[in-house]
């Protein structure tokens, strides 16, 4: 192959120099239409770095464009409730919180025949041990601390994620004793009950059958749940909720209405503000540690990802859904933490990055500010309250803040804490086992999801009419845009020009090779290699196949083959030359999924706003599609797709959803994709791996493989898959693409999709689906191929 620095003139020119054809000339010029490409950077380098502005640029116009989404009313307390119902069920829904909660009944003691409940008591309180049901298979377990006398309040205490309830209420070493906020409210009167918050250890983060990681506990749920429609703050929310429907069951029981109220600190401190805003039952809340605005959330740790989140809501658009019922944020030091721990000898790494930082008391100003007004329009300005404790970074817990939560509640003036805190009964207490307990809980229940998830698929698209294929097309839409606009995100359509700019790069026998690079949005751009057959002749039009990379890819990689070339022909199988030598127009794009973490924050930094990878690469491969149909020997119904690996991976996503594309093959990747994302019992998964960008919100219950797939239909749709493919197993695979095989041959269109299976690895084997492409294609066999 020769690789060209510039184009250089030989043989004939055609004349005019419009086009080229057969009797080449190769000019220094762009093609014809086009404007000189100039650039000194690698395209996926210029990609990466211009999404990854236009999405920081989103998340900062963020705040600005919410206020769109809401619809408040503020004649009334009874008004606003109403006019915020809405916002408040939609991030019931992006938190997961969708599952009934099991009806409570009482509080469980936990007790053994050796050690009571009672583990600490002294003049002004007690200490019990308590479980108490969430949902199916899921509780919650923690300590209750009773007062000597009837309590005047009733409050959920939530320490951060790394201490224990014991730590938090004195009976255990690591909480200073100024911010041990469970002892201070017992020993005003309150009935606390502090539960246990699932840890950043990584003691339990695998499977004994699979692998260990180094993964924190709160990451090795997020990534199963995250592919369920469901979140680890979601699933702790309810906890505190539970707890919510146990107070309040006592209230009734006890003909009594005692305030209900949540304060928590750190990451039970983020707690706190979600089960306030979502349950107007919580009639007071104190957020230590945690407020500020949330546009950089994708530093934060993965398991704070919420999708769609920053459209509608940041820190103050929570408070807002607590006005007008007391709110006290306390600007304090965070309980900081640096990201995950190195991999322990024998375990795995990827964890994601992340970290925890105590924001500047200026910050913390500015959010707080945004939520004020919020309270002053309804005429309770009084009930939010900021304390800063020092200068805010002062430890949690401080006497004005507590005052404050006190005197919101009504409950009078804060006292002071007894001289000493309770000694633990318990000889030695290891909270471990109850870590595991409730991390086992929540993992069994996410599996259980797992399993049934394929249920809930089936009834979704139940109403997909099969009976024949012009019913199907009548009645298939709405899936393809619930499937853009819910699973990926769907960014508007381009409107800037696409000023498109080519240069020539390489030249082999048969074809002449353009690097392109074409406008999507500002900063946004799509690129890749164009090969145009040197035998393509004037007025003729051809059909044009995109070859898409995999993971770590480039355009080069589809087209060398140089077998020494590190991840190029050893996978690619040089396909992309390949077809051009057999005829055909081919292109290489190159998409975003190049530079590790570089390009996987950019999903961090698009999942708040309802976007992923694939919100970018739509538009990208529409402008594609658009420039390929304009070329003059292009014929513009004959544009398919064929991807390896995360090739493959956009081959059951973009074509699907651009109906320009006529074709799609997917080759090495196509899978019981949920499965794959979500289990734990198999060493395919991706929860165990760095791929922690690759989870999609809610796929369990929106499409799998074979429900994208079927929005292929009425066009040809194959798999490619070797046996020896580590990425998943031919039986999974099969399994998958049974349900494809079904539906086709339900529209009556069996005889356009097939797979093949090929002794081989992960890789292009280019033998059934080359003839697949010149059959539907309808471009003829040379001798030879």
């Amino acid at each position: 192959m020769k690789m060209l620095q510039r184009w250089v003139a030989v043989v004939v020119c055609v004349a005019g120099g419009t086009w080229p054809t057969a009797g080449w000339c190769f000019p220094s010029d762009p093609l014809p239409g086009t404007k000189p490409l100039t650039i000194d950077q690698p395209l996926d380098v210029i990609m990466v770095d211009g999404i990854d502005r236009f999405a920081l640029r989103e998340l900062a116009a963020s705040v600005e464009k919410r206020a769109a989404l809401w619809k408040r009313d503020y004649s009334s307390p009874e008004a606003y409730e109403t006019s915020v119902a809405s916002n408040r069920e939609h991030l019931l829904t992006i938190l997961g919180i969708v599952d009934t909660r099991v009806p409570a009944q009482a509080l469980e003691l936990v007790a053994t025949n050796v050690q009571p409940a009672l583990i600490a008591h002294g003049p002004h309180f007690h200490v019990v041990t308590v479980r108490w049901q969430v949902l199916p298979g899921v509780t919650a377990e923690g300590l209750l601390l009773q007062p000597s006398g009837d309590p005047i309040a009733r409050v959920v205490v939530l320490p951060d994620a790394d201490w224990t309830p014991e730590m938090y209420a004195g009976l255990a070493a690591g909480v200073p004793e100024a911010a041990q906020l469970p002892r201070q409210l017992v020993e005003h009167g309150c009935q606390v009950l502090v539960p246990v918050l699932i840890s950043r250890d990584d003691t339990y983060s695998g499977h004994p059958d699979v692998r260990y990681t180094n993964q924190p506990h709160r990451e090795f749920i997020y990534r199963q749940a995250f592919e369920m429609g469901r979140t680890l703050i979601g699933y702790e929310v309810q906890k505190i909720l539970a707890a919510v429907d146990q107070f309040t069951v006592m209230n009734e029981t006890q003909q009594r209405k005692l305030p209900i109220a949540v304060a928590g600190v750190g990451e039970g401190g983020l707690l706190a503000l979600y089960a306030a805003a979502v349950d107007p039952r919580i009639q007071g809340s104190l957020v230590s540690g945690y407020f500020q605005p949330r546009e950089h959330l994708w530093q934060e740790p993965i398991y704070r990802n919420v999708w769609a989140l920053l459209r509608e809501f940041g820190d103050a658009e929570l408070a807002s859904l607590v006005a007008p019922r007391a709110l006290v944020i306390e600007a304090a030091a965070a309980p900081e933490w640096a990201g995950p721990a190195d991999p322990k000898p024998g375990r795995y790494g990827g964890a994601a990055p992340g970290k925890i930082t105590t924001p500047a008391l200026a910050v913390v100003r500015r959010e707080f500010d945004r939520a004020a007004p919020h309270y002053a329009q309804l005429h309770a300005a009084d009930r939010l309250t900021l304390v800063v404790s020092g200068d805010g970074t002062g430890p949690s817990g401080s006497t004005a803040a507590v005052q404050a939560f006190f005197q919101r509640l009504g409950l009078g003036e804060k006292p002071r804490l007894a001289d000493k805190p309770l000694p633990d009964s318990r000889d030695k207490f290891d909270p471990l086992p109850r870590q595991k307990r409730q991390f086992d809980e929540l993992v069994t229940f996410t599996q259980n999801l797992l399993r049934r998830s394929s249920l809930v698929r089936d009834k979704i698209w139940s109403k997909a009419d099969r009976s024949s294929l012009a019913k199907w097309n009548e009645t298939s839409g709405r899936y393809r845009d619930f499937v853009y606009d819910e699973l990926i995100g769907r960014l508007p359509a381009p409107t800037m020009d696409p000023n498109v700019r080519t240069r020539p790069v390489l030249e082999e026998a048969k074809f002449i090779g353009y690097e392109v690079l074409i406008d999507v949005y500002p900063d946004v751009v799509a690129g890749g290699i164009l090969l145009l057959p040197k035998d393509l002749k004037p007025s003729e039009k051809r059909p044009v196949v995109v070859c898409q990379h995999g993971l770590e890819g480039v355009p080069m990689d589809t087209i060398s083959r140089d077998d020494k070339r590190k991840g190029g022909f050893e996978y690619y199988s040089g396909f992309a030359a390949e077809l051009a030598d057999r005829g055909f127009i081919t292109y290489a794009p190159q998409n975003p999924y190049r530079g590790q973490h570089r390009f996987r924050t950019l999903q961090r930094k698009s999942n708040p706003l309802k976007r992923s990878l694939f919100s970018y690469i739509i538009p990208q491969h529409q402008r594609t599609i658009d420039f390929l149909k304009q070329l003059p020997g292009v014929d513009p119904q004959r544009i398919a797709f064929y991807g390896l690996s995360y090739g493959g991976k956009t081959a059951v996503r973009v074509p699907p959803m651009l109906t320009d594309y006529c074709l799609s093959i997917c080759s090495a990747d196509f899978n019981e994709w949920v499965y794959k994302n979500t289990t734990v019992e198999s060493f395919m998964s991706y929860v165990f791996t760095p791929e922690y960008e690759i989870f999609e919100w809610n796929m369990g219950h929106t499409a799998n493989y074979a429900e994208l797939s079927y929005l292929m239909t009425p066009r040809p749709f194959m798999v490619e898959r070797g046996h020896d493919d580590g990425v998943s197993l031919d039986e999974f695979v099969a399994f998958e693409y049974a349900k494809v095989r079904r539906h086709y041959a339900k529209v009556g269109l069996g005889d356009k999709t097939e797979i093949e299976f090929f002794n081989g690895p992960h890789k292009i084997h280019g033998v059934a689906t080359y003839d697949f492409l010149h059959r539907h294609l309808n471009w003829p066999k040379k001798t030879g191929n």
